[in-house]
């Protein structure tokens, strides 16, 4: 027999996740970097609807590694940017005015970074539409594929994969 006790246990589970990133988006996404990001690394590229851009930092030169929701568009990907616009990378990738994009075990140098606001995310699938609204995330990066976007493999046969 289901009880009220336990489905509100339940939801708040469920909620909580959401309701961190939603509103401690600096302290998950500090988290995410120390611990749940070296672990997603190992898995990521594998998987539909994420990938890892791999940027160089603006100031250190350093490379950095980071697991991303990215979805596909013909003439590029989108980004979202579930802890905001203000993350190191997102101002990496556009200081540099593009990064590398390995998703679905694919290499793509992406170029012309577009940061965009828009708090319907149209250009998202209705699910991942309403995870962004619910973690409050209206912007995303948009990116472009370069003429050259895979790693051993020609621009045509990449665009069949």
């Amino acid at each position: 027999m289901v009880t009220a006790a336990s489905v509100i246990g339940v939801l708040s589970i469920l909620l909580l996740p959401i309701l961190l990133v939603r509103f401690c988006k600096r302290r998950v996404a500090a988290f995410h970097r120390a611990i749940t990001n070296r672990v997603a690394i190992q898995f990521t590229t594998r998987l539909p609807g994420f990938g890892i851009v791999t940027n160089e930092g603006r100031k250190s030169g350093r490379l950095y590694r980071t697991p991303v929701n990215v979805f596909r568009e013909p003439e590029g990907f989108l980004i979202a940017l579930t802890y905001g616009r203000d993350s190191g990378w997102v101002r990496n990738v556009l200081a540099a005015g593009g990064c590398q994009l390995e998703t679905r075990r694919i290499q793509y140098r992406l170029f012309k970074p577009v940061l965009v606001h828009d708090p319907t995310r149209r250009r998202f699938p209705l699910l991942v539409r309403i995870v962004l609204g619910l973690i409050d995330a209206n912007d995303y990066l948009h990116l472009s594929i370069s003429q050259a976007h895979t790693a051993g493999r020609s621009a045509t046969d990449s665009q069949l994969a």
